[in-house]
């Protein structure tokens, strides 16, 4: 049985929610401490959350960030707030998806199996083997760390979905649509400036384990890693 944490301050609305979902089989768990929400995240260890962004005392894009220090938890914002930039934050902060307000229940159960398939599930990525080595440098797929030369450091989801659909295709150009895609399954949802973020992100964490200038913006096209390290 999956589990699904619901941070919203509307009760009504998170009790609507949770009968919902526990109809169709799902747990659920409705968070009332709005103060220590990092540490209900720890105790309940939910498969799946489900994040308001207007909340007491800090907002939904803070405890998205604090969450993201110690999980790649899917994490889907559901708001009434409906601008593109307000989607941009979600995304840049650490989320998987976003709602907007009013919304159907159809439509959310299906968007938590969608993310249950892609992260857990029949989508899931299928890999032979756990560890994927490239010239000394090694991805533990299953932990989102990368090591090379014995220094490990643990990326983001994010950061860590860009570095191996690079890696997959070494020396090779991977298009911006089809990185957006890895990333939110939704090419129309974010900017080149967003992905542009993420990847500076990859690159500062390659130097920090002693790799630089392997990633190259090709203008117009995408980008390509050079395996020569």
């Amino acid at each position: 049985m999956y589990s699904v944490m619901i941070i919203e301050d509307d009760k009504k609305l998170s009790l609507l929610i949770k009968n919902h979902l526990e109809k169709y089989g799902y747990k659920s768990q409705i968070i009332e401490d709005f103060n220590n929400i990092k540490t209900e995240f720890i105790k309940n260890n939910p498969h799946i959350v489900l994040m308001d962004i207007n909340l007491p005392v800090f907002d939904g894009f803070y405890w998205c960030r604090d969450i993201r220090t110690i999980s790649n938890v899917p994490i889907i914002f559901i708001s009434a707030r409906d601008s593109d930039m307000d989607q941009v934050m979600a995304i840049e902060n650490g989320g998987d998806d976003y709602i907007t307000k009013p919304f159907s229940y159809d439509v959310l159960l299906a968007k938590i199996k969608g993310v249950i398939r892609r992260v857990y599930g029949s989508y899931a990525e299928n890999t032979s083997s756990e560890v994927l080595e490239t010239n000394g440098m090694f991805l533990y797929i299953n932990q989102n760390v990368v090591e090379y030369k014995g220094k490990k450091i643990e990326l983001s989801k994010k950061e860590f979905q860009l570095l191996y659909s690079l890696i997959k295709n070494a020396n090779k150009i991977v298009t911006r649509e089809n990185l957006l895609e890895v990333l939110w399954n939704d090419v129309d949802f974010v900017d080149d400036n967003t992905l542009s973020v993420n990847m500076t992100r990859v690159r500062k964490r390659l130097e920090e384990v002693g790799i630089s200038d392997v990633i190259e913006t090709k203008r117009g096209q995408g980008y390509r890693i050079i395996v020569s390290w």
